[in-house]
């Protein structure tokens, strides 16, 4: 005969399990976050050309440019609040710089992907295997982008892993049109089939077709970018060509002269990203990384 207890404790067990149940269980493998300033970053130094840069290099250089500028400033006009804010800018330029350049450049790229996609459509029609095709364009395709199929040639010779070499091919590129052409790579190569040459024709023509279409709105739209970025510069130009008068800043070392600066520098800030909000096209993120 069953004890009274064993009982017990099997419907103990039975409602504490039917209870568990409503609740989902984590997976014990922690996601990789591969977000972040230091990540978006890196895809800006890639897409700008310099993938031997670090992010901290970078960061590191800001914080140098901003302890010269403030003590330059601070020298030649003896107003600290005038030497802080023109720090700050100084601070920023390196990434403002490198986003610039990584923003021209992915423009440019953006005309050279479509001509990838048909020296892949050329070497698949001559028979050439989907690495191989790939591998052709260290030869064949647009010079910019030689380098990094050179590099991805020489991987694939040596490791023979398509994927993983697709993988480091997108973090070399670090564009995101690179990466949607990558996973459809990807994925005829996983999938097979006829139909790879009627993929690779269809995403050619998107490809032109929005790269055509945001390049006009670009170019109607940059002289508003161009209009918010006159007038943000125009009063801080102003303020350090008063900075040549010394005696005419002293104004600005009073409490009151720190909160019309701190007023006047949010102020632009606000005015800015307002402007380029309205004004320009938003950059496409890297979802497929």
């Amino acid at each position: 005969m069953t004890s009274p207890v064993v009982i017990g404790l099997l419907l103990g067990a039975g409602v504490f399990c039917i209870y568990w149940s409503f609740w989902p269980q984590v997976s014990g493998d922690k996601p990789v976050h591969r977000g972040g300033f230091t990540a978006e970053l890196r895809d800006h130094l890639n897409q700008a050309g310099y993938p031997s840069i670090s992010p901290s290099n970078v960061i590191v250089g800001s914080v140098v440019l901003f302890v010269v500028t403030f003590l330059l400033f601070a020298v030649v006009t003896k107003v600290v609040p005038i030497a802080l804010c023109f720090s700050v800018m100084a601070a920023a330029a390196p990434i403002s710089l490198v986003r610039m350049r990584a923003r021209t450049r992915r423009s440019k790229f953006r005309d050279l992907w479509p001509d990838v996609v048909d020296n892949i459509t050329s070497g698949v029609r001559a028979g050439l295997a989907l690495p191989e095709a790939l591998s052709q364009l260290a030869e064949r395709g647009p010079v910019e982008l030689r380098p990094a199929f050179a590099s991805f040639a020489q991987d694939y010779r040596a490791t023979g892993r398509f994927h993983d070499c697709l993988d480091r091919l997108k973090d070399r590129l670090s564009d995101p049109v690179a990466d949607r052409i990558v996973e459809s790579l990807r994925i005829a190569r996983e999938v097979g089939g006829s139909d790879l040459g009627r993929l690779l024709r269809t995403l050619s023509a998107f490809l032109r077709e929005d790269a055509r279409t945001r390049a006009e709105l670009e170019t109607r739209q940059s002289w508003t970018v161009n209009a918010a970025r006159l007038a943000v510069a125009a009063p801080w130009i102003v303020l350090a060509m008063l900075a040549l008068k010394g005696n005419s800043l002293s104004a600005y070392s009073s409490p009151a002269g720190w909160v019309i600066l701190a007023i006047g520098a949010g102020l632009c800030v606000l005015a800015y990203r307002a402007m380029v909000w309205i004004g320009r096209l938003p950059d496409e993120e890297r979802v497929l990384r």
